[in-house]
């Protein structure tokens, strides 16, 4: 990933054409080495001399580099891949370096913007670079978050860790420049409960100078209880053909409260590069005099010049881990055996949601229910959840093993009489769902669902990826649970009972064409004698230009159940909230849709007011002479329906006011209150 461009002229490792290629491992890699070899504590030392040259090396006098970075503060759902962005910074730094060991730092432009509100502060190093390898004691956050951590590669290293050749690694580098074979030296502390490094150091295997180091830290290291995991990668370049000295640094910290596992967590994910070295100027003494890290004025820093957009890497890399990021969580998981590595407490409060805890609507009436969290020992997470249905006077219940809490790709969940919605649009959040049923309009039409089922991630969770699942599910009709007297006019709509066992897939692969994100989602199922098979397809276009002035959303989605003797709860409904405003609420059903929205908007007064178009084209339909489930109300072939409307965005476009005109001969004006959608798991 180049953040910048020209790329640096000079050689630096994390510029070059990013190719690691394996060698033919040496023999000791071969044959699957111990911990602790004389080979590997032997390159250790000299990787432990070479650090303490660096100081004494009559060649290197002083440096001074450029910096540039971002610093993303984002939400970041406990059980789905979802992200959303709370706060962006950008960076430009000066950096400095004298022999035998001053460093100092400069911010020089220093700008940000807020996509929701908040008055997150940071400390100093989330803004800054490392660059000294973090010298022996590794600290972060002025001692807040990890206090003195001891370094792999110090005086103290053998004592307190363990050390294995993993492998031999040729990094290709292009240019006309002489490849760079590496050493990868698993590291792992002999005392997994006391504080300590997790992860790997690279070495050159000509100098065992460190080329890159990938790490995160033991529970014990964490000094902050709301602390989840740090994930830190350093890549140094090589400068004068003879030093190896920062190029580009990453580092990942992620919170929750550590009593309640409960909406999500924050991260905090800084990315920065250093360039233009300039060695052995003469530097000041008067600029070593003060603090490490300095700063010219706030009005300087805002009016520096950068070089791209705020929302540059945004646009190009999104809100997802990069490629070291991810490995480093797995290469520790490795490397410690699958011990624990979250800070988090191993028992907590849990709720999916606020309507977890508590919601309405006519075929639970009042439901309060609460959760709990279990983390072993071996990184296996289970989630507990129980409630009751005061209307129904029956319990619900759902428990779900995950048998890597850091990495879900693979979920075990049984449910009890567990409330699903006949699909497949939601007709909005469930908590506003819940206020309108108590108004006397419930948007929802429930079925229970009793089961067990498993679920595999093929592929990583922020990219292209492939989920299978399978289960065994118990499915019963809700029943109307409210007083007669009531105002909720629509009956809760029947289902087939009976035990089905279900397959399916979903294949979701972001930026599939350009930057439209595609869904595919197939599956068969099984019910007393009938098999039927639901097929799902949709595509998302969504853009935001660089200075965040206009937005654009649009999306298109189509399904089909296929099969004679489907149940009522595989067909599809539409109209009204969720899908076509301005029409009587799921007043088409079918066994085929399609459904096209779109929205475009900008800021009128950022970040409180914004407006928007939206418009919405659609239609349902029965194949062959199907028609409507006993008990069941609706149009099965009522044509194409469309929606047309203008709406305000309010609030860092939290709160969106609609104003929407159904369009077609049963079409009415229609006013819309709401939430934006990436807020809708949360409620």
């Amino acid at each position: 990933m180049n953040l910048f461009r020209p790329p640096p002229p000079m050689f630096g490792l994390a510029t070059l054409v990013a190719t690691a290629l394996l060698c033919g491992p040496s023999p000791s890699v071969a044959q699957a080495p111990e911990w602790n070899e004389p080979r590997t504590l032997e390159l250790v030392r000299r990787a432990l001399e070479v650090r303490r040259s660096l100081v004494v090396d009559s060649l290197l006098q002083s440096y001074r580099s450029d910096a540039r970075g971002f610093v993303y503060f984002f939400l970041d759902r406990n059980d789905s891949d979802e992200r959303t962005l709370v706060k962006t910074d950008q960076v430009a730094l000066e950096v400095f370096w004298r022999a035998p060991d001053e460093t100092r730092q400069r911010i020089v432009g220093l700008r940000d913007r807020k996509a929701l509100p908040t008055n997150i502060q940071y400390h100093l190093d989330h803004l800054t670079v490392v660059q000294d390898e973090f010298g022996d004691r590794i600290r972060l956050g002025d001692g807040d978050e990890v206090e003195s951590v001891p370094h792999p590669i110090a005086t103290d290293g053998e004592a307190v860790y363990d050390y294995r050749l993993a492998d031999s690694l040729t990094l290709e580098f292009g240019g006309g420049r002489e490849p760079v074979r590496v050493y990868e030296v698993e590291v792992r502390p002999k005392n997994p409960d006391r504080p300590g490094f997790v992860g790997a150091v690279y070495l050159d295997r000509a100098s065992a100078a460190i080329v890159r180091m990938t790490f995160t830290f033991t529970p014990a290291s964490y000094v902050d209880p709301y602390l989840d995991y740090i994930r830190i990668s350093l890549d140094n370049g090589l400068w004068m053909q003879r030093f190896w000295l920062p190029y580009r640094q990453e580092v990942e910290l992620r919170r929750e409260l550590p009593q309640l596992d409960f909406l999500a967590g924050s991260v905090i994910r800084g990315r920065f590069e250093i360039r233009d070295y300039r060695f052995n100027e003469t530097l000041p003494d008067l600029l070593f005099a003060g603090r490490t890290v300095l700063a010219v004025p706030e009005a300087q820093r805002r009016a520096f010049p950068f070089e791209e957009s705020i929302y540059a890497e945004l646009e190009s890399e999104g809100l997802e881990s990069s490629v070291a990021m991810e490995e480093v969580t797995a290469q520790a998981r490795q490397i410690v055996r699958d011990r624990a590595l979250s800070g988090l407490a191993p028992l907590r409060l849990h709720w999916n949601s606020v309507s977890d805890a508590v919601r309405h609507n006519r075929a639970e009436g009042l439901y309060l229910g609460v959760g709990t969290t279990v983390r072993s020992p071996l990184e296996t997470m289970l989630r507990l959840h129980g409630g009751w249905s005061f209307g129904r006077e029956d319990p619900t219940a759902r428990a779900e093993l995950t048998p890597r809490g850091g990495d879900p790709a693979t979920r075990l969940v049984a449910e009890w009489r567990a409330p699903r919605d006949i699909g497949p649009f939601s007709p909005g959040n469930r908590l506003f769902s819940s206020l309108a049923s108590l108004a006397g309009e419930d948007w929802t039409d429930l079925y229970l669902v009793s089961g067990v089922s498993v679920e595999h991630r093929l592929g990583p969770a922020e990219g292209r990826h492939l989920r299978l699942g399978a289960g065994w599910e118990d499915h019963r009709s809700a029943g109307l649970t409210i007083e007669p007297g009531t105002d909720l006019r629509r009956p809760v709509l029947p289902v087939h009972e009976g035990g089905v066992a279900r397959l399916d897939a979903a294949l979701a692969w972001p930026r599939a064409v350009g930057e439209v994100d595609l869904t595919l989602v197939g599956g068969v199922a099984h019910l007393d004698d009938r098999v039927w098979g639901t097929t799902s397809i949709g595509a998302t276009y969504a853009r935001t230009d660089s200075w965040q002035t206009w937005s654009m959303r649009l999306g298109a989605r189509a399904g089909a159940t296929l099969g004679r003797e489907r149940p009522p709860q595989a067909l599809f409904l539409l109209g009204g909230r969720g899908s076509l405003p301005g029409h009587a609420h799921r007043d088409f059903v079918g066994d085929r849709y399609w459904l096209i929205e779109g929205q475009v908007g900008r800021p009128v007064h950022a970040p409180w007011v914004g407006v928007h178009l939206l418009a919405a084209a659609g239609e349902s339909w029965m194949s062959g002479d199907a028609g409507l489930p006993p008990n069941w109300s609706g149009r099965t072939d009522a044509g194409i329906r469309g929606s047309a409307g203008v709406g305000l965005d309010l609030f860092w476009n939290v709160v969106s006011l609609d104003v929407v005109r159904g369009l077609g001969p049963d079409g009415e004006w229609t006013l819309l209150v709401g939430v934006s959608p990436r807020f809708h798991p949360w409620l």
